[in-house]
């Protein structure tokens, strides 16, 4: 759609230890396990039919390590795709957070020494204003909470939104455009 702003497309990264645990897993670059490595890998197939104007990555090393398995090692690393910073509930899981906060979730609750859902939004509306130029398609590679507030904010809704936009490891989300509206094309897409 002309003067539109380009189609972004999301890609989670793939597995690790913590992500099949549930653990939150913010600023700890744990390694993609083998399962995640060969989810990064089929990536390729889903991505390579594609043009892309600009590639962004997280700067942490399962991202990175998904953007090169899938075909993009020569992506730009930024900074505001890192994922939330999950402070002292960094490595817990959702149970194991409740035992002293009943109730809680991320999307509604605070977050000792980490992130607001408005901080990692302010982030994500970074991300989306510096590629609104592009020429093109948008890839980027990173976190499940973050592309999930990310894409929230692409289409025009709160951030918390991102609470109902389960991305699985190696899902690919699509952004696109019907008539004058930001839709969500595609979701969970299968990585072959």
């Amino acid at each position: 759609m002309e003067g539109s702003p380009p189609d972004v497309w999301v890609v989670r990264h793939g597995a690790t230890a913590w992500s099949d645990a549930g653990r939150h897993t913010g600023r700890t670059d744990v390694p993609l396990t083998p399962e995640g490595q060969q989810q990064a890998a089929a990536l390729v197939k889903a991505l390579d039919r594609q043009r892309y104007a600009r590639v962004l990555v997280s700067p942490l090393g399962r991202a990175r390590e998904t953007a090169r398995l899938a075909g993009f090692a020569d992506a730009t690393i930024d900074d505001d795709l890192l994922e939330w910073d999950y402070g002292e509930y960094e490595g817990l899981t959702i149970a194991e957070i409740r035992e002293h906060d009943p109730g809680w979730t991320i999307w509604t609750g605070s977050v000792p020494g980490g992130e607001s859902v408005g901080d990692v939004a302010a982030r994500a509306r970074r991300v989306l204003a510096r590629t609104s130029d592009a020429d093109g398609r948008v890839l980027c590679f990173a976190h499940g909470h973050v592309l999930r507030v990310l894409t929230a904010c692409c289409l025009g809704l709160p951030p918390e939104a991102g609470a109902q936009l389960a991305l699985e490891t190696a899902g690919i989300g699509v952004i696109g455009h019907e008539h004058d509206y930001r839709t969500l094309r595609h979701w969970n897409l299968p990585r072959a």
